[in-house]
This record gives C-alpha cells, structure tokens and sequence, in this order.
C-alpha cells in the first residue's frame, strides 16, 4: 500500500525487533485518530543465536534479515518520517549488532533504532497507557526474550520504570537447557528471577497501583493457556500460575507439552516465562493480572502520531538533567545558539540536510556540555560523557545517547579520534563535524560575555575559518585569541585545518 495523497490521511508502520520475535503493525493516521490497520509476527528467536562471547551467529542473524525482507515488502511506498524501528535487548547486548545493522540497511532501508532498557519500558507504558485507559495508577510488566519491564505509572505518565536481564528467552537456556519440566528447574528459575527483583520490589510496593497489566507474547500466552485449562475470565492470579506449573510438570519434557491455547512457536519458552511471571507475582505481591494489547510497538506509534511530539519529551529530558546538575543555563543556551548559527552557515559544506536529528542533537548537546562540572571541574568534559552515558534519558535511543555523550567527551582538550566510537543510523563525518563546531561554540563563548561577535563560519577545502566583520576583533579579545590558536594545535595534531581571520 503506497501513501496516500490526502494530507489528512496517512500509513505509519512501528516495527519492534524483539529477541524472541519481530513485530510489525501498520496503522492509518486520519486526522486526530490512530486506525490500526494489520499486525504482522515473525518468530526470528534472534536470543537464541548468541553465542558465549555474546555474539550473534549468522543462522540468526540470516532469520532476522529474511523476516526484515518480508516487512519490507509490506513498507513500499512509505515516508522514513512515517516508519519507527526499535531494536531491544538482544540487539544491545549483542558485540556484532553493526554488522547485522549494515545488512539490513539492504533489506529493510529504513534507520533501526537500538534502544536503552529504559526507554524500552517507557516506550511499552505509552502503549498499554493508550490502549487501556479506564484506570488511573497502573503497574505494566512486559516479560520478553532477553529482558523484563517493569513500569509503574499514572495515565500517561511512567513515574517508576526498570528494565532487567531475564526473559524467556535466556531462562530458557540457563534453566531448561535439558528441556526437562520439573519442579527443580522452576524452582531454580523462580528463585533465579527472585534474586534479580530483590533490589527492586521494595520501591515498586510502596509506591504501589491500581490496576497491573501484562503485555506482550509471553504474559499473552499464560492467559490464553488459562483460558483453555476453564479460567474463562482470562485472570492472571499466582494461585493459577502455580496450578500452572503442576500441570506443565505432569509433562516430562518442552516437547511434550499439549495445552489447549499454546501455541507450537511459543512452546519452547513457555515454562521460563511461567517461571519469570510467577516471581514477579511473588516479590510485588500482585493480586491479579489482566492482559493488555498495547505494547512496545503501539507506544512508538502514539509517540509518533498522537502530537505527542518526541522532541517535546527529549527538551522535558534535557532540561531536567541539566536542572539536576546545576547547568549554568544562560551560558548553555548562548553556546546553543551559537552552536546552530555555526551549523546553519557549514550545514551545506557538510553535506547535512536540514531535517536531519543531528540539528537537534547539537542543540542538546550544547545544553549539557557542562553537566560534569556538578561532580569536578578536573576533566570535566569527561564527566559530562560518562553522565550522559549512563543516565535513563527518556526520547532517546541508545545512538542518539551515545552521540550526545561523545560530543560532550571531545568538547575540548585534545582530540583522541581514535576513539570515537561505531555510529550505525548517523555518519562518522558528520558526528566529527559536529565536534569541531561545538568546540568552536564553546570557546567563542569561552568568557561568558553578554555580548557576542558577530561571527562567520566557512568551510573550503575541508579548511574550516572563523572570522568577524569588526574589525581588529582578535586584536581587542586577546584572550579569545590565545583560546583560538591553542584549539588550532588541537586541529593540527590530528590532520585538521583552523584559520581565523
């Protein structure tokens, strides 16, 4: 289905590559409303492909590359504005994720986003949010093949969120290698998945909620199992689960298990995701669970089309953070604006289209360049990187993190280039365009004036110039001068050109 003409109406697609499965669903957009059009599952069980050192083998990654292949086909036509693409757990853990990026660039050319655990559960409350609204205070749990959400929110809101390393996927392997169902094996599981909540369990119960929901493949299959075994109301209890347990050990094995409801390819991972569940149940102390359809998916695809405009959540995150660490923010906002009169002079010579996310991402950056300076100035650039790194930063995927904080590593000192880190959805050039105008942003800015030049920026020759129309303008700021020809030995040491005029 090609896009529409009609302005009002258009095709969006959200496409979440699972460590189990990979899950599309299309919807159409008219006017105000969301119409969700078809869902589209392809079992890729991509977790199941890691090998000791955590790399993917070729057999999955050929499984996830003919299941993009199949998306594809589905996505002819389609605007990349209107197509979001999130990659989770397996993907981020994985050392070879670029290699399988780079293959389905040519499959599936659309970005893929891998995204932090956080924003993962984020992502997935925004789903069950819109999709089931009737309460107000609500814990979602999503249990997938490499890890579990956890989120407590209040309607649209995630107000507590937590992603940790157990799925189905890896319980699976690590308790029921053998395929034996037994007591033992689930016991070990759940005491497994006990130990990982431990540290958690105490804050998600005082804060508490109204109404839990599970969503996703695995807590889908608990309640369709139940359903079959005459639990009519679908109801999620840990006395079912339980009761479930017995019934799936009257079976010997994985392969031997025949419930009404389950289906062949959620069958190998079922009993670690009974095991998983049943631990949640006991460390929060939930009383019943019902089912949700939103989901992961469903969350970027209201995120998209529902105004919610995700720049509007990455500016609250920045802002927050820089107000958490006391960012001096009339001296961030004119590096800002510097930053960006720099970039809208270069952008051409840097073959940067204007649309592009590294506009918003300068911006961003500048703000919180000086975030490391609430814990030293000593290597405060450093600082700043390993804040931004490691920092739940909600509307942001794991690239765009990692670009802010590698901006905010190469802002000044020396230029280590070597160990600028692997970009998939953006160009290396680009990322080291941005460093070399954040910096000179920074030290025009460098003593914190109220005035500014009025300064050009060109590019000729890959020979990068800042000059002025004021005359003697380095003359009257000696200081501004001495910071220029310090950041032009920066330039020299690594093969680059600064002139200033």
């Amino acid at each position: 289905m090609s896009q529409t003409k009609d302005s009002s109406i258009k095709n969006v697609a959200a496409i979440d590559l699972g460590s189990n499965s990979f899950h599309m669903v299309v919807a159409k957009v008219v006017d105000q409303d969301l119409q969700l059009v078809s869902r589209h599952k392809q079992r890729v069980r991509l977790a199941s492909g890691l090998d000791a050192q955590q790399n993917l083998d070729n057999a999955a990654i050929e499984r996830g590359l003919e299941c993009l292949a199949m998306f594809a086909e589905r996505l002819q036509g389609f605007e990349p504005e209107n197509i979001r693409i999130a990659a989770t757990h397996t993907l981020r853990i994985a050392n070879n994720t670029h290699i399988f990026l780079q293959r389905a660039r040519d499959v599936l050319p659309f970005p893929i986003e891998v995204i932090p655990g956080e924003e993962e559960a984020r992502l997935i409350y925004a789903g069950v949010a819109h999709t089931q609204t009737e309460s107000n205070s609500k814990l979602v749990i999503d249990i997938g093949g490499g890890s579990t959400e956890l989120i407590i929110g209040k309607a649209f809101e995630p107000v507590l969120l937590n992603s940790t390393q157990m799925g189905c996927v890896s319980y699976t392997t690590k308790f029921f290698a053998n395929g034996k169902l037994s007591t033992k094996n689930f016991s070990k599981a759940i005491l497994s998945a006990q130990q990982r909540l431990e540290a958690l369990s105490v804050r998600y119960k005082k804060k508490g909620w109204e109404v839990a929901l599970g969503s996703s493949g695995t807590i889908k299959a608990i309640r369709e199992v139940l359903i079959g075994l005459g639990h009519e109301d679908g109801l999620i209890t840990l006395k079912r689960l339980y009761k479930l347990i017995d019934t799936l050990c009257v079976f010997n094995t994985i392969d031997d298990i025949n419930l009404a409801g389950l289906t062949d390819e959620r069958k190998p991972v079922f009993a670690a995701g009974v095991a998983i569940l049943t631990a949640l149940f006991e460390s929060l102390k939930i009383r019943e669970m019902h089912f949700s359809a939103g989901a992961l998916r469903e969350g970027l695809l209201y995120e998209m089309e529902e105004r919610f405009q995700r720049s509007d959540i990455r500016m609250r995150t920045t802002e927050n953070l820089a107000a958490k660490h006391f960012v001096d923010l009339e001296h961030a906002a004119k590096v800002r604006g510097q930053a960006v009169e720099f970039l809208n002079q270069t952008h051409e010579q840097l073959n940067l289209k204007k649309k592009s996310d590294l506009f918003s991402l300068l911006e961003w950056s500048a703000l919180l360049h000086e975030v490391g300076l609430s814990i030293s100035y000593q290597a405060f650039h450093k600082h700043s990187s390993y804040i931004l790194t490691h920092t739940n930063m909600p509307g942001f995927n794991s690239e765009q993190q990692r670009i802010l904080a590698t901006l905010a590593r190469f802002q000044r000192k020396s230029l280590k280039v070597q160990e600028l880190p692997e970009f998939s959805l953006f160009k290396k050039k680009h990322i080291l365009g941005l460093i070399r105008i954040l910096r000179l942003a920074i030290i025009v800015n460098g003593q914190r004036n109220d005035e500014l030049l009025p300064l050009k920026l060109t590019i000729v020759d890959d020979i990068w110039t800042v000059s002025c129309e004021q005359i003697d303008w380095l003359e009257q700021n000696r200081l501004l001068s001495a910071d220029l020809q310090t950041e032009q030995s920066y330039w020299q040491a690594v093969g680059w050109q600064l002139e200033f005029d």
